[in-house]
């Protein structure tokens, strides 16, 4: 009796994907004050002061504005840290999140 020796052949991948990139939208409302916006931007974006107050103007003048393109992960902390951050001190500040798209 011969013994047969059985391989098995494993295709590596070679090709890693970019992870899904995620808008962060800030969505503007008549109760949250311009100075915690601007704040939230300048804390947990790292902008200045002036692109801060631009972008924060922007909201309030269209109604929304994207702040930052993020992998999703990062993107889902952020907003959910300055939701409960807006809520603490009583803002209701909606921050959606919207896929990059991959055109």
């Amino acid at each position: 009796m011969s013994q047969s020796e059985t391989r098995t052949r494993i295709k590596p991948v070679d090709e890693l994907k970019e992870p899904i990139l995620y808008r962060v939208v800030y969505i503007n409302d008549h109760q949250t004050s311009m100075d915690f916006v601007v704040e939230s931007l300048i804390t947990h974006f790292n902008y200045t002061t002036e692109t801060a107050t631009q972008i924060t103007v922007d909201i309030h003048k269209t109604g929304s504005a994207i702040v930052a393109v993020l992998p999703y992960e990062i993107a889902e902390h952020k907003g959910i840290e300055i939701t409960m951050l807006a809520r603490a001190h009583n803002y209701p500040l909606q921050i959606k999140l919207e896929p990059e798209s991959t055109n």
